[in-house]
């Protein structure tokens, strides 16, 4: 009986290849969204569509900008045009969520996070979806090394990191203090 829980826990195991950055965010962004969803917020799609949107239309500027009738140094400020259109899509929002039903805030969250190249720095943010709102919390984020969360062997050690990430999403959802 305790070989098929070991097996069970093996399979279900979230394992990484720690000699590859974006395999590690990868795993630990999917964790970071299971636990946020767990938490009763449902994700807003509307940024995916949107993004999804936006790539499709980047894709046509692309083969336009390729077979544009005009050659390299005629054509330059339209593919420098394209360029910055590219590049103002990408933010570093992994999840975007609704409020919680039976929630007193009017807004959701947008999680988003870092893993810069050659680091082991992973930076997970939780703000407001509407900052402007009056319901909206403060920022809060966490900047902790990876290595603390994954076996030598690049298995994700999910009760730490969930305790991590719990600890975020309660310091977010925590009354302000006032000062007096």
């Amino acid at each position: 009986m305790q070989e098929k829980k070991t097996e069970m826990a093996n399979k279900n195991a979230k394992k990484a290849n720690l000699l590859d950055h974006h395999s590690i965010k990868h795993i630990l962004d999917e964790s970071v969204s299971e636990i946020v969803i767990s938490r009763g917020h449902v994700e807003d799609v509307r940024m995916s569509n949107i993004r999804l949107f936006l790539g499709t239309i980047i894709i046509v500027i692309a083969l336009i900008a390729q077979f544009y009738n005009k050659k390299f140094p005629q054509n330059q400020d339209f593919l420098i045009g394209c360029i910055l259109i590219i590049h103002l899509k990408e933010k570093n929002a992994i999840l975007v969520t609704y409020p919680p039903k039976g929630s007193y805030t009017s807004t959701g969250l947008v999680v988003s996070s870092k893993l810069p190249r050659f680091s082991d720095e992973y930076t997970l943010s939780i703000a407001s979806a509407d900052p402007k709102s009056i319901s909206a919390g403060k920022p809060v984020q966490f900047t902790k090394s990876i290595t603390q969360w994954f076996t030598k062997d690049g298995v994700l050690v999910e009760g730490l990191f969930w305790k991590d990430v719990e600890a975020l999403i309660d310091d977010y959802a925590a009354e302000p203090k006032k000062s007096k």
